[in-house]
């Protein structure tokens, strides 16, 4: 064989993964990308061979470790992500990462960063430096005071933008005044974690952070025992994030269990990261109903009985097409129940399983697509209203 080959071979993988063999020096930030100085060379084939082994072993456990501190996952997710992971090349070339720390792919609101209530600044006066006030924070109304300038609007405002507004309102009191504004905290933004993670509620997002960092934040999906076990209680095809009242596309199952780091996006301001219950024994019933919301599940629970527990039918409920949604919010499947033939004798009811999703539409539909999309985000808001006591609206209803 030509040398070549191996030369080639080598430059590919190295391309590819690049690692830091320094001391102590592995990570030196939270995305995974190592470097490798190779500062020798080898004098023969079994040499390059040897260090090439070497160096992917030492990536491929570096690489894991640090998706499963970061996550906090249980035992046996740990241990189908580092079998699948290790094995699974596509989970870098899908240009996922653990983190987001390159400005090109920062959101719009990483870009423009914003102030808001709680926010906490230090502020001086250029060449005056008695005039200093360390640790100002801004109101519950987004306004902040200094010196002469007084009940000045901050939030919305970047720091440039803040700084002139500053300078101005200081103009009538000094000769050119040139204020310097140093943001000590942002707490302003905020997250939120629901549902089956060890630590539930509002989160600071002062820094990037992507679906996995939160998880880690959250200290992980709760985990249980089953028959000497340990098992998740996440239903992970049924877990979603929800942005602005939507669903965001974002498949939890490939995420955790097959570590597609694609599905692993940027978190944004009032994101909410719901995991829910694998143990749930409910279903759900929105739309045109009297009582729409969760009811316990019960031994042959049917549609009907389903909705006239939660009260009945709307005046303009349209009970000839109702939508059932069944199985993972990503991939489901769903049934059409014919409510008026049931009530007149006609048909039989329609059998339900734990976790269904009922829609009761207040107009005639056709395809289920039309009616899909509103299922699953009434599901959704009355599971995040249920976890924050704060109803979340879609941008179309406000």
């Amino acid at each position: 064989m030509n040398e070549p080959s191996l030369t080639s071979l080598f430059w590919r993988v190295t391309d590819r993964f690049h690692f830091d063999t320094r001391p102590k020096q592995w990570f030196t930030s939270p995305v995974v990308t190592l470097k490798v100085h190779c500062e020798q060379s080898w004098s023969n084939n079994n040499a390059r061979l040897h260090g090439l082994s070497f160096l992917l072993s030492r990536a491929t456990v570096a690489g894991l470790g640090l998706v499963l501190w970061l996550a906090g996952l249980s035992l046996r997710a740990a241990e189908t992500n580092a079998l699948q992971v290790a094995s699974a090349p596509s989970a870098v070339e899908t240009g996922g990462s653990l983190s987001v720390n390159s400005p090109a792919k920062r959101a719009a609101w990483q870009q423009r960063l914003t102030l808001g209530a709680g926010d906490i600044l230090s502020l001086s006066l250029s060449g005056t430096p008695e005039a200093t006030r360390n640790d100002v924070a801004i109101g519950p109304d987004g306004r902040i005071s200094f010196l002469q300038a007084q009940d000045i609007l901050a939030t919305g405002l970047t720091v440039d933008e803040l700084r002139a507004t500053l300078d101005e309102a200081l103009s009538k009191y000094y000769r050119n005044p040139r204020t310097i504004v140093v943001p000590s905290a942002f707490r302003s933004k905020k997250f939120y974690m629901l549902g089956k993670v060890a630590t539930r509620g509002v989160f600071t997002l002062d820094r990037p952070l992507t679906i996995i960092e939160a998880v880690g934040q959250a200290r992980g999906l709760e985990t249980g025992f089953f028959e000497g076990n340990v098992v998740e209680l996440a239903d992970l095809p049924r877990s979603f994030l929800v942005r602005d009242g939507k669903k965001m596309p974002v498949d939890f199952e490939l995420l955790f269990q097959q570590g597609d780091l694609s599905q692993n996006v940027p978190l944004e301001p009032n994101d909410y990261v719901y995991f829910a219950a694998a143990n749930a024994n409910e279903i759900y019933v929105f739309g045109e109903v009297a009582g729409p919301g969760v009811h316990a599940f019960w031994p042959k629970a049917t549609a009907v009985g389903a909705i006239t527990v939660r009260g009945g039918f709307t005046a303009r409920a349209y009970k000839q097409r109702i939508l059932v949604v069944r199985g993972s919010l990503n991939h489901p499947e769903t049934f059409i129940v014919n409510a008026g033939a049931i009530l007149a004798g006609k048909s039989p009811d329609f059998r339900l399983e734990p976790k269904d999703i009922l829609y009761v539409s207040a107009r005639p539909w056709i395809k289920v697509e039309e009616l899909l999309e509103t299922a699953i985000g009434a599901f959704i808001r009355g599971a995040v209203t249920t976890g924050t006591g704060v109803y979340i609206y879609d941008r179309g209803e406000r």
